[in-house]
């Protein structure tokens, strides 16, 4: 299958509500998707922007299970991240939390759903619950719009090779 490149990332933030959904699609079917995003050799060829590397210090991806990573350019260390798998529905969701430990006390609660919309595609839509506006309003100027596209082409990318 040849790769299409012109998927758009939507990133969308109502304005009444302390959440953000992300809706990609990706040309790979569901498992292959899904496999992608919670297998740790996977992710980190693709999580976060392109100029970062991603280094895994703990991953278990299954319900009740907890991962720990950190993200580094030319060999330092730039941000760090952790969180636990709250379900892991094989090929359909993934509910975990998410924390950047620069700011330990704004958790996020993400659910991930993979649903096929034809030709071998996958949709993903990945909403994210904060505890406030202010907490939402702060990620968003966070470059986290950057670090989702960008992945997401690197996702593309690792998608096609597979």
């Amino acid at each position: 299958m040849t790769p299409t490149t012109g998927h758009k990332t939507r990133i969308e933030a109502d304005p009444a509500l302390p959440t953000i959904r992300i809706v990609r699609e990706f040309d790979a079917p569901k498992a292959r998707v899904f496999r992608a995003w919670i297998e740790p050799e996977l992710v980190a060829q693709w999580l976060g922007p392109k100029d970062l590397d991603m280094k895994i210090d703990a991953w278990d991806a299954r319900t009740g299970g907890s991962y720990q990573y950190s993200m580094h350019r030319e060999g330092q260390e730039v941000a760090a991240f952790y969180g636990s798998f709250h379900e892991v529905r094989p090929d359909t969701r993934l509910v975990q939390t998410f924390t950047f430990e620069g700011v330990p006390d704004s958790v996020s609660l993400d659910t991930a759903v993979f649903e096929p919309v034809g030709d071998g595609r996958t949709r993903v839509t990945v909403l994210s619950v904060v505890n406030s506006l202010v907490a939402r309003d702060a990620i968003l100027a966070s470059g986290m719009e950057r670090g989702v596209v960008e992945g997401y082409r690197k996702l593309d990318a690792l998608l096609a090779s597979a």
